[in-house]
Formats: structure tokens, C-alpha cells, sequence
């Protein structure tokens, strides 16, 4: 430790890999080695850490030896693949798909909110979905005062959600109704500038899609309260980056709107934006490229007496990729875990 870790991202020239790079230079993990690893199709590439030139090398078993710590964002099938050699040998991964997430020993971490969990884990340790994690910093606060009852949640998600070439093709739609073309449709399956629809993720035979159980699972499983009712509703909107979140909270008895402000303004990774004279709340706009959930507009929810009501918006590939996968790394080193 006193030298550094020998640190492999997995994923390395994707938006979440390049932006875990970024934020690895921004903090103090100590790195002694960085190897940035990719698919055949990249090798060639060169990719800057601190101001060093790193060359991009194809994931291998001969690449992925001598790791002490391996970032992946490459998807779930490559995690599949690849992070069960990497940790045969010996190194600890923290995967950002959803290959492993509901796994039971694997324990899913926001580590604003389930740190402890950390202690369990064999080998592989799970990043949550993005929507999940910038609800459960938002709510943890909350629920370890009064435990929440049902959650009724609807999302506004990014397209950064869905990787950098569904940013440009949003940017691209942008240009091509502006003069007067149709727009250009391949990351998505409809246009999504000056456009929206609902979540485009596999449905289930209840009517849910996949992101919408992603949300009421983790979020289950993160809290360690199998019985939470939770129900969501996400959405695709035409944002560049940043997910915003419309939520209702049901406790099982009322909630001081005084005391439960004064939570958020106290909570970890959480920026409390409230100005009710000017209307102003969270904006994803204003959350693009910052660390904290911005949470704000908190309200009592008129139509019951034990709920409340609250708005977040938060950078889907900072807190709800990138950078909660580095705080897992640092809170494994706090704990004396690696």
C-alpha cells in the first residue's frame, strides 16, 4: 500500500471509463500502476492520465495479471468474461454493469449509504444502477430516521445513460430538425431530441421495464429491506447528461418538513438547493459535471400526511457511474479492506 495500488480500468475509452480516469487523477487513491484495458478495437488508442500518455491494451488473462484493483465499465458480458479471471488472480473488481448486482454474494454499494457491506465481499463487488444510486443518497438520510414505507418514483434520464454515441446522437437529431432534415435514429430507438418516451429497456409481463426493476431491487437490496414497496416510471429525456428524479416518500408516520430539510442539508454527497421566492431547484444543467446529488423542493405531499415529496437531479456519469465505482475503491482502503 505504502506504494500505490496497480489499478486496471476495464472499459477504458468508453464515457463512463474515460471519465473514472478523470476522477482518479482529481482524488487521492494511490496508484503505483494504471493499465487501461479495452476490446481488440482500441488498441492503438492513447488515453491521458495526469498528463502521462497511456497506451490502451485488449483485456487478456496476461493483462488482467498482477491487478491489485480493476474498475470495469465494459458491460455485463465482459464482466462475465473477464472479471472472474481478473479476481482468480487476486485482484478486487468493482463492476458498473449489472451482471452481478443481485447476486447474494456480492454486495451492491453506495458508499454513502452501505459502506459496512463492503466486509462481505468475495472478490467482486457491485456498482448500482445510476438511478438507483442517486435515489438511495438522497433518501438514506431520511429512511435511517424514519424508515420509509413505499417510494412512488419517476425519473428524467439523460441520454448519457445509454454512452457516448447516444450523446452525440442526440446533439446530431438537435442539428438535423433544426434544418428542417429528419433526424438521424441509431442509439435509440425513436428520435429523442425535442422528443421523450419511457424507458427503452426490455419489458416484463407485469408492464415494468428493466431499468424500472433495476430500481426497485437495488434499491431493496441496498436498504436491506426486502419488503420496500417501491414503484417507478423512468423516462427518457432529451438531456445531454444528468438524471433528474421526481419522488414520493410514504413513512409510516409524518415527517417534520423542518427536520427532515435539515437531514438532506447535513448528508453525505447530497447539495441541499432550495429558493421557493424564484422557484429555483436542481437543474441538470447545473449538476453536469459536479460530484453531489443536488436535491431540493421538498414538500409535504398535500394528498397524505406521512409522505413527502422531493426533487434530485444528479450527473449520471459522475455519482451514478463513475465516481461512486472510486468511492467504493476508497472506502475499501479506509476500511483496510485492499
Amino acid at each position: 500500500m505504502a506504494q500505490g495500488l496497480r489499478v486496471g480500468v476495464l472499459g477504458a475509452t468508453g464515457a463512463v471509463g474515460t471519465e473514472i480516469l478523470g476522477i482518479l487523477a482529481q482524488r487521492s487513491l494511490p496508484i503505483a500502476d494504471l493499465r487501461l484495458l479495452a476490446s481488440p478495437r482500441s488498441v492503438g488508442q492513447t488515453l491521458t492520465f495526469a498528463g502521462t500518455p497511456l497506451p490502451v491494451q485488449a483485456v487478456s488473462a496476461e493483462t488482467l495479471q498482477g491487478l491489485d484493483l480493476i474498475l470495469a465499465s465494459a458491460g455485463a458480458s465482459v464482466s462475465r468474461q473477464w472479471l472472474p479471471i481478473a479476481v482468480q488472480a487476486g485482484a478486487i473488481a468493482i463492476d458498473n454493469s449489472s451482471a452481478y448486482r443481485m447476486e447474494a454474494n456480492v454486495p451492491l454499494v453506495v458508499p454513502e449509504v452501505n459502506s459496512q457491506d463492503l466486509k462481505e465481499h468475495q472478490g467482486i463487488i457491485a456498482n448500482p444502477n445510476c438511478t438507483t444510486i442517486l435515489m438511495t443518497v438522497a433518501l438514506w438520510p431520511l429512511h435511517q430516521v424514519r424508515p420509509i414505507r413505499r417510494i412512488i418514483a419517476a425519473t428524467y434520464q439523460s441520454a448519457s445513460g445509454a454512452g457516448a454515441k447516444a450523446m452525440q446522437e442526440l446533439k446530431d437529431q438537435a442539428l438535423d430538425i433544426l434544418k428542417g432534415n429528419p433526424p438521424r435514429i441509431a442509439a435509440f430507438p425513436y428520435p429523442l431530441a425535442f422528443n421523450l418516451f419511457p424507458h427503452n429497456s426490455p419489458l416484463n409481463d407485469q408492464g415494468y421495464c428493466q431499468e424500472e426493476m433495476k430500481m426497485i431491487n437495488e434499491t431493496r437490496k441496498i436498504f436491506h429491506t426486502p419488503d420496500l414497496r417501491l414503484s417507478a416510471t423512468c423516462v427518457r429525456v432529451p438531456v445531454l447528461r444528468a438524471h433528474s428524479e421526481a419522488l414520493n416518500v410514504e413513512f409510516f408516520e409524518p415527517f417534520p418538513l423542518a427536520e427532515a430539510r435539515n437531514l438532506l442539508q447535513q448528508a453525505a454527497g447530497v447539495a441541499f438547493v432550495e429558493d421557493w421566492e424564484r422557484n429555483y431547484f436542481p437543474m441538470p444543467l447545473e449538476a453536469t459535471g459536479k460530484d453531489p446529488v443536488f436535491v431540493g423542493r421538498l414538500r409535504q405531499d398535500l394528498s397524505e400526511p406521512n409522505a413527502l415529496e422531493l426533487w434530485l437531479c444528479g450527473d449520471q456519469i459522475r455519482k451514478g457511474a463513475a465516481l461512486n465505482a472510486v468511492q467504493i475503491a476508497e472506502s475499501l482502503i479506509a476500511q483496510g479492506l485492499i
